[in-house]
């Protein structure tokens, strides 16, 4: 239960969607959808949480972190809509960081790439397999690598990192 009138340190802005479709067949409830999920939703939520007069809403010295996508950096065959949305998740970032340093905030994006989870296990492993050997380290990365790097930028240590976009891909740009 959420308790009134306490500020909170950080939100991680992780709710996503993701409707693929080539550009072509994309239709706008489907373009609007994907958009107003992965980057309406933080901006209207950072709207709130960053007003000073909103009890309960962001700490001074607090950290926002949102979920970028290498496909947001690279694009991704059939995920146009995908891509732009977590391309708007890494602008965010950058534009908003300097709004709110004066405050101590920071905010910093992830950029996951290709994460074995059950959703990617049901990519045709032939594609899997490809993505996992173009990857530096041969492997795709694993749900405890983003949370990890998600947890270094809500420390108190990762004060002086903000307005970035940390990818979690192995050097592997999936749809580059």
């Amino acid at each position: 239960m959420a308790r009134s009138g306490l500020p909170l340190y950080a939100v991680v802005h992780n709710a996503g969607i993701t409707r693929d479709k080539m550009l072509a067949n994309t239709d706008a409830d489907r373009w609007a959808s994907v958009l107003d999920v992965n980057l309406s939703a933080q901006m209207r939520i950072n709207e709130v949480l960053l007003d000073p007069a909103t009890e309960g809403g962001l700490a001074e010295g607090g950290r926002l972190v949102g979920i970028a996508s290498t496909s947001g950096l690279a694009g991704n065959k059939g995920q146009t809509n995908y891509a732009a949305s977590k391309a708007g998740v890494a602008g965010l970032v950058a534009a908003m960081a300097p709004d709110v340093a004066s405050r101590g905030i920071t905010v910093n994006a992830v950029a996951p790439g290709f994460i074995e989870t059950e959703m990617t296990g049901r990519i045709p492993f032939v594609q899997r397999e490809i993505f996992r050997r173009s990857n530096s380290l041969s492997q795709g990365g694993r749900p405890e690598d983003v949370a990890e790097t998600i947890g270094y930028l809500l420390d108190p240590h990762s004060q002086g990192l903000t307005g970035q976009v940390i990818r979690v891909c192995g050097q592997n740009l999936v749809g580059a």
